[in-house]
């Protein structure tokens, strides 16, 4: 590395340029004014020509690579001299920095990054945000475990990330060129230049949460390139862009193909994890959740128990005022003109002097308005005891002090509230609870505050969200009339009433008032008073809130009683001037002040070597968050910096406070400047279990803690275990400080409960005696106290989060997060860790706000920085981090982070994060264990008649065809097509077939003696034109209708096999053509007949691109047809020849056909004919495509058999009128009637609206008998309620409708719902016989186990219809081929005469269809050949008889074998997930899941705007986890359509994946979840 200290740079330049990098860190310029000065200041400096080897163009690498030799260079190399004084390194980020360094030296491990539509990443670009308010540009109040006003966290370590970017790399910055620059970028700039990006440039960031060492990498595979003729620093090769920040694991590029990245996805998850915790099982089902099992090697706490620590006696000093009124009243008469306070505007000159004088007159005069001129004289609205709010804005403390002591003269009780800006303010209902629950009726406020309150049209001030009805009142004494002379306020003793109200909030967004009596209020002012050793006029400048906490403490109640005179300080001007209170310290020659930390980061920010700061008229600087374990670093680096300018070491004194104990300790003002403070150096490994442990090992996870003093005057303070029984801690134990005094909070105002539970405490001893009869009173604060008796705070009760037993704060985690350069990318303030439940265990998600100007890879790289850092230091998993929009986190009234709500607005998926990484693979520990398959039971377990291992075999059957008398004339002929002729003869004019348009008339109909002649006609043109032969297969490609009816008993008549396809959609030939094609082939057919239009699309230009038009077979026209009839009509020789064959594709993507041979044709029509009770006086409703399965037959053949009319309605008419089923039905008082599901989902969401309507219109549906539903998939309990709930009011039972159940090798096994006797009168009274509860986690084990309806984890399902005639069915194990017993899960498979007879294939795989087709049981009744239905179900006998008085055994199918996926042992069906997901947000319509190199992918359909498509990454995540136990490795957010469906409305999930793997989707977002 060259020296960078020869470069000329005067030390006043460096100097400059650190401040300006500083700003630019924080926000406080724009990357153009930073620019700009920039170029300015080193222009004269920077090496004129390009061949000195400084090429500006390219950012060095700051650093060599790192190797594991050079572990010395993590810690910076102190350069001499004394630039490196002023901002001293930080060990925390210096921590950070090595344990990224360690994590890269492990080995690159690749995170894919996600991909987003560029719509959504333009949303996140630069011009779509206005730059955040200048509230947000460098002077954010930050919060993150807890909320107030600004409260710390991080505010301190604003100094970490800048004391630790050294002067080297600002200089080296500044001449290389900043990584954006405007003036020096070119192609090879990286944009992640900054401080430590460059730095790790090689490392992807990566998760690897695992402690294995996997081969690790050294620098050979970093190639470096010396420029030419430089001595400089090496730097990589430049990619594109930013590639070598972004290259991948393997090398994949970042827009790389999705195949790649889900690799690279698995290849990183294959990596050693953390070790599993232990796995066990209870029972046969329970998947018993991992149990966290104490590591045996943790380290516990040894010291011995603590004794409560006494602070020093109060010493009562003669002249202290026995109430804080009677001291208001002495300085208002005895030194009226000594000022009380002074307030400033915003440009920081004095605005008002508030003496003690005024304040006691005024006071006086609140008390006599509010007591006497509210409400009548008889009935006044306030009487002494009552709750009052006070409304005043953060630059008002003058109003608010005259407010103040105007209650507490009329002995009211004030309660300071925030200023609601808006209706619907962060945090403002919640204020409204508290004051409701105060019984609050009026509002003090001030006349200014009074103008800006949103107003009303009539001008009246609305009621806020939540809020009860207020009287807003004036306090301006203008506004106010003047006591009579004989009035004057009562003054007593301090004594036991309330004196005020503090809110606080806690961790779950609600809002408590502490309450603090009277004597309470006057012993904490005399404690601080005495430890900060406060003296009569004193100054003091308070830059905090003074409504509440240290602000109000010191800042108005104790100032009072010593007559000091407070300087305040609003927050406005310390946006404008944050310089502003160290000005006014000088030029008062103030004594004291109060600020917090970041008060003292922004003063180091924008010190400029003010000639004329002179602090030492300090003598104590009061750090209100001093408590806050990161808080030190902003002191160390203010001393550092302003000790030069008079500030001594002394002065600094941090306190710690809580709003229920107040102050709980505070550092004494010494002038012994030898005594250093105490400091602690901690394990945070140590302070995960509780215990205290001075770091040794590694110096990398360490908390450094500072004291923040002893126990308050006249107070006892313990430590007590944060949870179990308050016992007392041991020495070297965390707990939670508690306070006894009378200077505390006394209650939760109005909740008793909560205030003996969590407010007061009662310490014990370990032998379980109580160490004080008093209660103590907890702070919230965790901590210990040690030697000395000085208190140590680690964190707060509200910020921590127990994540596997062991304990993180919040604070911490924001701290690490901080640490991690470069800040480039996010706020310093805007940052909010929480922790969210899900299976069983707190997760940790982090939350931050980007800039507007980080890119996607910037931003992305950070965040994999980030999850690495909280790794390497907490050794905790980071289970979400999310990069919201600036500006966009709710906020608290004083700017901070409201925590609650923006957990609440995560939790419910309304954060509209531009960025997210998951990583609920190393994150959850917890899953049950994957499951070990159990052998089942063998030949050898016992079959004794018809029972298995105890149980009765699952079998069942439909009625028994033979027994069956019925007057049935179509038996007796053994071919369909014979049937047809003898209906032409003896009823020719019976309408067999009427077709309706999407209007509901009549398009056109059949009669028998149509039809057949029809038939005649096209036998004659397949003869002649074709030149067929017996047995050849015909395509019939036709839209739903007539003719299709026709084109097949033609193909019958002339000897030919049919085999009907849907025909390509018009407006979609380029995917409908190839299927088409496709089953052409695969049947081999010898010819097409179709009508003219399909012909002319075949023809088309679309069509030939789609396809090679030259291979198709021979194309007839039916519209032709020719005017002679045939010869002689066609007689099959055998019923077991080929009647049709059956092409399908099913929901796995397989195109499947299957051979239906005349027999089995006819004794399908005969059972469904018997089922129906179908007669040639009966009307059916048809809403079915005509293609396959079920509804080819009923649409095309029932008809003909049983000579019943059917009324046909194509359901694409549906789409133009989604009412035309329906109102058919009920204008042909149509008693049976069959649909599909996607028919059914369109009435349902079509119609939702408008049953009112068709009810006027006159759509009676109370004489459907049956509605069925044909279906080859488990029933849609879901679907099929909402549509019979929705159209009961049009007179649909609610027993109606049922489901059909069908698959390849036998159309229709199920069909119609039972008509039970005993139930069939009482309608919806009984409960509903066919729908059972299973428990979906043993459903998981292939078991089923009934629970009742509303247990967790239960399923619904449905029964699949009554068995149709001459169906028998088994359920057996479909891997051992055993049957097995009732209620047991296991494939169902079937034996009947209308079984098809096999798959018809080109390649003719026998084995595969001898086993679906010709299957045998492997014992038991080994002869019966059944056939396999590749779906999961079980039978149950149910209790309910049918009609006929049998019981009847139900099938419940569960689903697809194919479907199935095996994950963790488990079977699981991707419905059941599917409907989890859907039920997560109300903008997620439809959901697929698939699997893909054991990754489950969830897809997801998006109703909404695109921004609102990342909320759904968590959100699917967790509930898949919770419900399912099972962690989503993809989450694909699409538009909606996007998820393939199939003619029965069921979802091509295999379609869907190999979209989704060939880059097809265009999804909005992709997120790979680590």
């Amino acid at each position: 590395m060259a020296d960078r200290d020869t470069l000329p740079l005067p030390l006043e330049v460096r100097t400059r340029l650190a401040e300006l990098e500083l700003e630019l860190s924080e926000g406080d310029i724009t990357q153009k004014g930073y620019e700009k000065k920039r170029s300015k200041l080193i222009g004269a400096f920077l090496p004129q020509a390009p061949g000195k080897g400084m090429d500006p163009s390219v950012p060095h690498e700051r650093r060599t690579p790192v190797t594991p030799g050079s572990s010395s260079r993590y810690h910076r190399r102190r350069s001499s001299g004394s630039r490196d004084e002023r901002y001293r390194s930080d060990v925390h980020t210096e921590a950070v920095q090595a344990a990224l360094a360690k994590q890269k030296e492990r080995g690159k491990m690749a995170v894919p990054m996600p991909s987003k539509r560029r719509s959504l990443v333009v949303q996140s670009s630069m011009d779509a945000y206005t730059p955040p308010g200048e509230e947000h540009i460098g002077l954010q109040d930050t919060s993150s475990g807890s909320e107030g006003e600004g409260s710390m966290q991080g505010e301190g370590t604003p100094t970490s990330s800048q004391s630790s970017i050294n002067m080297e790399n600002w200089i080296s910055r500044a001449i290389h060129g900043s990584t954006t620059s405007s003036t020096t970028s070119s192609s090879s700039t990286q944009s992640g230049g900054s401080g430590a990006a460059s730095r790790l440039a090689d490392v992807m960031g990566q998760t690897h949460l695992g402690k294995s060492d996997v081969t690790s990498y050294t620098t050979d595979s970093i190639q470096v390139e010396r420029p030419q003729g430089s001595t400089t620093t090496s730097r990589s090769t430049p990619k594109y862009g930013n590639a070598e920040l972004m290259e991948t694991g393997d090398g994949v590029p970042v827009g790389g193909r999705v195949s790649a990245k889900i690799q690279q996805l698995v290849n990183t998850l294959k990596r050693p994890k953390r070790p599993p915790l232990r796995e066990f099982f209870v029972d046969d089902f329970e998947e018993l959740l991992e149990v966290q099992q104490p590591d045996p090697n943790q380290p516990k706490a040894e010291g011995a128990q603590m004794l409560a620590m006494r602070g020093e006696q109060l010493g009562v000093v003669t002249n202290w005022p026995l109430s804080l009124e009677a001291a208001l009243q002495r300085w208002g008469t005895i030194s009226p003109k000594a000022p009380c306070l002074t307030t400033m505007d915003t440009n920081g000159k004095p605005l008002y002097i508030l003496t003690y004088g005024k304040l006691w007159t005024r006071s006086i005069k609140v008390a006599y308005n509010v007591l006497h001129k509210l409400g009548s004289k008889q009935e006044p609205m306030l009487r002494p005891g009552d709750r009052v709010a006070l409304v005043f804005p953060n630059n008002d403390p003058a109003a608010f002090m005259v407010a103040f002591y105007g209650c507490l003269l009329a002995e009211v009780v004030p309660v300071p509230i925030e200023v609601p800006l808006t209706r619907k303010d962060a945090g403002s209902q919640q204020i409204g609870f508290l004051l409701g629950s105060c019984g609050v009726t009026v509002a003090l406020t001030s006349d200014a505050c009074h103008k800006g309150l949103p107003k009303s049209p009539t001008g009246e001030i609305p009621q806020f969200k939540g809020w009860p009805k207020l009287l807003w009142f004036v306090t301006e004494s203008k506004h106010l009339s003047k006591p009579p002379r004989d009035w004057f306020p009562h003054i007593k003793d301090a004594n036991n009433e309330t004196a005020y109200i503090e809110y606080k909030t806690c961790k779950d967004g609600s809002v408590l008032g502490v309450t603090v009596m009277r004597i309470a209020l006057l012993t904490h002012c005399q404690a601080l008073t005495q430890s900060c050793g406060y003296t009569e006029a004193e100054t003091i400048v308070n830059v905090l809130d003074f409504k509440k906490d240290v602000g109000l403490w010191h800042g108005i109640l104790t100032s009072v009683m010593n007559m000091m005179h407070v300087i305040s300080i609003p927050y406005s001007l310390m946006k404008v001037n944050p310089l502003s209170w160290i000005q006014k310290v000088c030029q008062y020659k103030a004594k004291v002040a109060c600020v917090k930390s970041r008060d003292m980061h922004w003063a180091l920010v924008a010190h400029r070597d003010q000639r004329d700061i002179n602090l030492s008229s300090l003598r104590m600087l009061v750090v209100a968050d001093g408590a806050n374990p990161w808080s030190i670093s902003s002191c160390d680096a203010f001393l550092n910096v302003f000790q030069s300018k008079g500030l001594k070491p002394e002065v600094i004194c941090p306190c710690a406070s809580s709003p229920e104990a107040l102050t709980v300790a505070i550092r004494r003002p010494t002038d012994d400047s030898n005594q250093p403070p105490g400091r602690g150096v901690l394990s945070m490994q140590g302070l995960s279990h509780g215990v205290i442990r001075v770091d040794s090992e590694e110096k990398l996870s360490v908390l450094t803690l500072q004291d923040v003093g002893t126990v308050m005057p006249g107070a006892l303070m313990c430590v007590v275990k944060p949870d179990g029984v308050p016992q007392l801690c041991k020495t070297d134990e965390i707990g939670e400080l508690c306070v006894g005094s009378i200077a505390t909070g006394t209650s939760y105002y109005g909740l008793s409960g909560m205030t003996k539970n969590t407010f007061e405490v009662f310490p014990m001893n370990s032998v379980g005696a109580l160490i004080s009869e008093y209660p103590f009173t907890r702070t919230g604060l965790l901590g210990f106290v040690g030697p000395g008796g000085l208190c140590f705070i680690a964190g707060k009760m509200d910020g921590l989060m127990v994540v596997g037993g062991r304990r993180h704060n919040a604070d911490d985690i924001v701290a690490t997060a901080l640490a991690v350069e470069p800040m480039k990318f996010v706020y310093r303030g805007r940052i909010a860790v929480f922790s969210i439940s899900v299976l069983h265990d707190e997760r940790i998600v982090v939350v931050a706000e980007q800039r507007p100007d980080s890119t996607e890879e910037d931003s992305f790289q950070w965040m994999s920085r980030v999850l690495q850092a909280i790794d390497g230091i907490h050794q905790v998993g980071v289970y979400c981090l999310a990069l919201v929009p600036s500006n966009t986190l709710p906020k608290t009234p004083l700017g901070g982070i409201h925590l609650s709500e923006s957990k609440q607005l995560f939790l419910e998926g309304s954060l509209h994060p531009c960025n997210v990484l998951m990583c609920p693979h190393t994150c959850v520990t917890n899953l049950p264990k994957p499951r070990q398959k159990q052998p089942e039971i063998g030949p050898a377990s016992v079959m004794v008649g018809n029972l298995v291992s105890g149980k009765r075999i699952a079998q069942a059957s439909g009625r028994d065809l033979g027994q069956m008398e019925d007057n049935d004339q179509a038996r007796k002929f053994l071919f369909l097509s014979e049937v047809l002729q003898w209906r032409a003869q003896t009823t020719p004019d019976h309408v067999l077939y009427t077709l309706l348009n999407c209007r509901g008339t009549i398009a056109s109909s059949l009669t028998c003696v149509q039809l057949h002649k029809r038939a005649e006609k096209i036998a004659t043109m397949l003869a002649e034109r074709g030149h067929l032969q017996d047995g050849d297969h015909v395509a019939l490609v036709y839209p739903p209708g007539i003719d299709l009816i026709a084109a097949f008993y033609g193909c019958l008549y002339a000897g030919c096999v049919p085999i009907t396809v849907r025909p390509p959609h018009p407006q979609n030939i380029a995917t409908t053509l190839p299927t088409v094609k496709m089953i052409v082939e695969v049947s081999r057919s010898a010819c097409m007949m179709t009508t003219a239009v399909i012909c002319k699309l075949l023809r088309s230009k679309e069509a030939s691109a789609a396809v090679d038009v030259r291979s198709w077979p021979p194309v007839l026209d039916t519209d032709d047809l020719p005017k002679k009839k045939p010869p002689l009509l066609y007689k099959p020789s055998n019923p077991d020849t080929l009647a049709y064959l059956d092409f399908s594709v099913s929901t796995t993507g397989m195109l499947a056909g299957v051979k239906m041979s005349h027999t089995a044709t006819s004794a399908f029509c005969r059972s469904i004919k018997l089922q129906c009770e179908l007669y040639p006086s009966r009307e059916v409703a048809i809403c079915l495509d005509p293609y396959c399965g079920l509804g080819f037959v009923l649409w095309c053949l029932c008809s003909v058999y049983s000579g019943h009319q059917s009324i046909l309605i194509p359901p694409s008419e549906l789409e133009v009128n989604p009412a035309l089923w329906l109102l058919a039905v009920s204008q042909y008082k149509v008693r049976d009637t069959f649909c599909s599901y996607s028919v059914m989902e369109l009435c349902t969401k079509g119609l939702g609206l408008q049953t009112d309507s068709l009810k006027s219109r006159g759509l009676d549906l109370s004489r459907v008998r049956t509605c069925v539903v044909v279906a080859e998939e488990r029933p849609r309990i879901a679907l099929t309620q909402s549509f019979s709930k929705l159209f009961k009011d049009l007179g649909l039972h609610p027993r109606a409708v049922s489901t059909s159940f069908g698959c390849r090798v036998n159309l229709a096994i199920c069909l119609q719902p039972h008509r039970l006797g005993k139930l069939a009168d009482q309608g919806t009274s009984g409960p509903d016989p066919t729908t059972v509860y299973v428990d979906m986690r043993a459903l998981r084990h292939d078991r089923v186990r009934l629970v009742e309806r509303g247990s967790p984890h239960s399923l619904p399902l449905m029964e699949s219809g009554k068995i149709l005639p001459g169906v028998r069915i088994i359920i057996a194990n479909p891997e051992t081929k055993g049957p097995l017993g009732d209620s047991h899960l296991g494939e169902i498979w079937v034996c009947s005469g209308h079984n098809a007879s096999g798959y018809f294939t080109v390649y003719g795989d026998e084995a595969l269809q001898s086993d679906h087709f010709t299957s045998r049981l492997s014992f038991g009744d080994t002869q019966t050949i059944w056939a396999r239905t590749g779906y999961l179900g079980f039978l149950r006998r149910t209790e309910l008889t049918d009609a006929s008085g049998e019981r009847h055994d139900a099938l419940y199918v569960v689903g697809a074998l194919d479907e199935a996926m095996e994950l963790r042992g488990m079977r699981y069906h991707p419905i059941d997930i599917e409907t989890s997901v859907i039920r997560t947000h109300k903008s997620i319509t439809e959901c697929a899941v698939f699997t893909w190199t054991n990754l489950l992918v969830v897809v997801v359909e998006l109703d909404g705007s695109e921004q609102e498509a990342l909320d759904l990454v968590p959100l699917v995540t967790n509930v898949v986890l919770e419900e399912h136990y099972l962690i989503v490795g993809v989450v694909v957010v699409v538009d909606i359509g996007v998820i393939p469906i199939n003619s029965r409305g069921e979802k091509q999930r295999m379609h869907l994946r190999d979209g989704f793997l060939a880059d097809q989707l265009d999804p909005i977002y992709v997120a790979y979840n680590m």
